[in-house]
């Protein structure tokens, strides 16, 4: 698969698009004014404990506060909580915990108020950004990701990914990971660790550590709620996650972001230090990669496919909604069942792509074209299956139900991606309701009226079909009101009826200031 990232720089951010095969799939905007990121790790304070809900929340500087479950406390927490009091008071100095002695772990069906108390000082670590009205959810289980490995503190033994499936790879990653693998820190083999050897999963350790050291010399007189370290730049920790042979193309429109990440690529994948180009075209880099069409066209409320059908995405507070149309695409009664399998097949890869791409999070339920064949519903059961199994995020799919839903879980941890590609109709102000002439028409009599007694001279300018309706007939509405007035006005329509909205108008006098009525 050929895979692409183009990288948009501006003022306001970044913006990065990972295309597959020229297809956006995945489309991510790190703002520059952004407090919270997922990986942040903060000193926060316990603000209150709410026994019913079993968690706490905690005051890390957001407007709202965070939010923390019993289950994200993880099993040491009493050491981790023991070790950053010692570590802000200066009293540990071994960032290493050689010497630090392991409290007793946590029952995993305790309840909150045993473990913290109100204004407790805490180190957390961003698991959820803010979305919406709530504020970030947390874990106290610090993880420290990198390139092959994800290093844990107060954790241990060594876990494998499960997507790494050959058994003696499993076996030699196990007994090479355990045999540089520091007291009082558990580590996760990462499934792209596959084949790595000693010293390139050594290095990254290495560099894992480092980051835990300056974590710990950051809580040194630390005060909550403070930022303790923050995670990579948002185009370093997209390259770090899917960097791999496919990944042939990094395109760039800034020359210091471009330095930024060749000195990344040659650290992280030294093979393919020269992926990296600079874009200085005079088209945004965005429209010359035809991202920002793509853009318009995927993010709407419906999303045509090839052949006619077409998906409709719909959002409510509980869940999404996403139903599968065929459009013109019908055959024959004898041949309904396979178009119904063929329009389901290409909905499914769509809606695979939508949900990466829109980061569509929670229950997703799609109402597929009913079919009858059981055998053609396993079928589309594990071609949706297979099409998400390149999805970062965790999920579940179930089979098809007697109605002929799918409904699929998926973990969501940024914000969900919402592009506006619709604009509120000037006229109606998307009400989908205009005025009504004859008021529009008193309207503006009464303007004119008022303006004629404090103007010599009054130019009227509108939508061209107002000014065919008022000058309408013998005698017309024009005419009407100069011989009520005893004075004489312009009626001038605009040149183009784009110009003006239809229920627009504007006065002006002869000099062309605009008068208001």
């Amino acid at each position: 698969m050929n895979r692409e990232l183009i990288v948009n720089a501006s003022p306001k951010g970044v913006s990065i698009a990972l295309l597959e095969n020229k297809e956006l799939v995945e489309i991510y905007n790190e703002d520059s004014g952004k407090q919270f990121t997922v990986g942040d790790i903060y000193l926060g304070r316990v603000t209150k404990l709410v026994a019913g809900l079993n968690a706490a929340f905690v005051d890390v500087g957001y407007e709202k506060d965070a939010f923390l479950h019993y289950t994200d406390l993880g099993p040491n927490i009493r050491t981790a909580m023991k070790m950053a009091q010692a570590a802000v008071a200066g009293n540990m100095t071994d960032p290493m915990m050689s010497n630090l002695v392991f409290e007793k772990e946590i029952v995993k069906t305790g309840k909150m108020p045993e473990v913290l108390d109100k204004r407790q000082p805490l180190l957390v670590q961003v698991l959820k950004e803010p979305i919406s009205t709530k504020g970030p959810r947390l874990t106290s289980e610090i993880s420290l990701p990198g390139r092959y490995l994800i290093l844990m503190p107060f954790g241990k033994g060594v876990g494998i990914s499960k997507k790494l499936t050959n058994n003696e790879e499993r076996k030699r990653l196990q007994i090479l990971v355990e045999s540089i693998k520091p007291k009082n820190f558990g580590i996760v083999v990462r499934t792209v660790a596959q084949g790595k050897t000693v010293a390139e999963i050594d290095a990254d350790l290495k560099g894992l550590l480092e980051k835990w050291k300056q974590i710990h010399q950051n809580l040194k007189g630390a005060n909550a709620p403070q930022k303790i370290y923050g995670e990579l730049k948002k185009t370093n920790t997209i390259m770090r996650d899917l960097l791999n042979d496919s990944f042939n193309k990094i395109v760039v429109n800034d020359a210091n972001l471009k330095a930024e990440l060749d000195e990344y690529v040659k650290k992280i994948a030294p093979d393919k230090k020269d992926i990296v180009s600079y874009y200085n075209g005079t088209a945004p880099i965005f429209d010359h990669f035809s991202i920002t069409k793509q853009i318009k066209s995927l993010f709407g409320k419906t999303v045509t496919m090839p052949g006619g059908s077409y998906l409709v995405i719909e959002h409510t507070e509980a869940l999404h909604v996403i139903d599968i149309n065929s459009g013109h695409k019908v055959g024959s009664r004898s041949d309904q069942e396979s178009t119904a399998l063929k329009v389901n097949m290409d909905a499914a890869k769509e809606i695979a792509r939508q949900m990466r791409l829109r980061d569509l999070g929670g229950i997703i339920v799609l109402d597929f074209i009913d079919m009858k064949n059981v055998e053609h519903k396993k079928e589309l059961h594990e071609f949706m299956k297979n099409e998400m199994a390149s999805d970062r995020a965790k999920h579940t799919i179930l089979p098809l139900s007697k109605f002929g839903l799918m409904q699929i879980t998926r973990e969501r941890t940024r914000p969900e991606v919402n592009i506006i590609t619709q604009e509120v109709c000037p006229s109606c102000e998307g009400t989908g309701k205009v005025e009504a002439t004859i008021l529009l028409v008193d309207q503006i009599e009464q303007k004119l009226f008022a303006l004629l007694e404090k103007h010599k001279h009054v130019n009227l300018i509108l939508h061209p079909y107002i000014e065919a309706y008022i000058k309408k007939g013998f005698p017309s509405l024009q005419m009407k009101w100069s011989f009520k007035l005893g004075r004489y006005f312009n009626l001038i329509p605009v040149s183009s009826i784009h110009d003006y909205h239809l229920t627009e108008y504007h006065f002006f006098d002869d000099l062309g200031e605009e008068l208001e009525g």
